[in-house]
């Protein structure tokens, strides 16, 4: 599923190519895209017609493009990606993709906006804007994610004290999008082994200064694999362009069961973990030795 930097990646793609956009028409090609909209396919496409796009915006994984103005109670185009949404800037000419889901015209006659999704997880709908509780206006459905590691307004202060609060485990903790956003299972093991955690060390025994390290490497991990467009595995996370990012090549534990450790040479050790897996190096992180009960 597409983490942070590959959300802003798109995001950022979206705000070249589609901004002060005039919408023409949209169509649903597959009732499943929409299923989130609440009040069906026709009053999705009914909400969008003749509006503007203003603004591309991002709240941790969460994307969204802001239509005519952003007051509390104006709409919004929430997009969530799920494990293989794309929204591509195509030429109106160009043959439809084999999983197009959403199609967006618009009336200057240039590039239309596509929602492809294979595995049909992602989805578009509309929203009205609200106050988030981190602050900010954000659509409904996104009103409880707290602000990500590259928000501007992101206070690690407060993000290490509601790591701290919980009674989990680290790993688990970096996952919960309502103590910090952003962060998935590739950019969480990431963190984690420039931090020297293991990812089972309870909250509530970390000290302060570890919660500081572990939320500094997801910020430093994350920004580096922006810069390279993103982690891509496969085919399914591109940008608009259809370009997949190579921060794959950079990764230090995640999917490199059994190889070196880059740091110290043990190999690195594959664990399931909430139906996925965890990629942690024994001797740089090494599992802390819990409490009897």
């Amino acid at each position: 599923m597409p983490e942070l930097p590959e959300v802003e990646v798109v995001r950022r793609g979206l705000a070249d190519h589609v901004l002060d956009r005039r919408i023409a028409g949209v169509e649903v090609l597959h009732p499943r895209a929409v299923r989130r909209h609440p009040t069906g396919p026709d009053d999705f496409t009914g909400r969008l017609g003749g509006r503007t796009l203003r603004a591309a915006s991002r709240r941790g994984k969460y994307l969204w493009l802001e239509l005519d103005t952003a007051e509390p109670g104006d709409d919004a185009l929430l997009a969530h990606l799920g494990m293989s949404g794309q929204m591509l800037v195509a030429d109106p000419g160009r043959p439809d993709e084999k999983h197009l889901r959403v199609r967006i015209r618009f009336d200057d006659d240039g590039p239309e906006l596509r929602f492809v999704d294979q595995r049909t997880f992602g989805g578009l709908s509309v929203h009205p804007l609200r106050p988030a509780s981190g602050g900010g206006l954000v659509p409904e459905p996104v009103a409880h994610i707290a602000r990500d590691p590259m928000d501007p307004a992101f206070s690690v202060d407060d993000a290490v004290a509601a790591l701290r609060r919980r009674r989990t485990e680290v790993k688990r903790a970096l996952l919960d999008q309502t103590v910090v956003s952003g962060i998935g299972n590739i950019y969480a093991d990431e963190a984690l082994w420039r931090a020297r955690l293991h990812g089972v060390r309870p909250t509530d025994r970390m000290t302060r200064a570890q919660g500081h390290a572990v939320l500094d490497a997801a910020s430093t991990v994350m920004s580096e694999a922006l810069a390279q467009g993103g982690t891509s595995f496969d085919a399914l996370y591109v940008n608009v362009n259809g370009a997949s990012g190579y921060f794959d090549r950079s990764l230090n534990v995640y999917g490199r069961a059994d190889r070196a450790c880059r740091r110290c040479g043990t190999p690195i050790r594959r664990d399931h973990f909430m139906n996925r897996s965890s990629f942690t190096c024994p001797r740089c992180q090494p599992a802390p030795r819990l409490r009897r009960t």
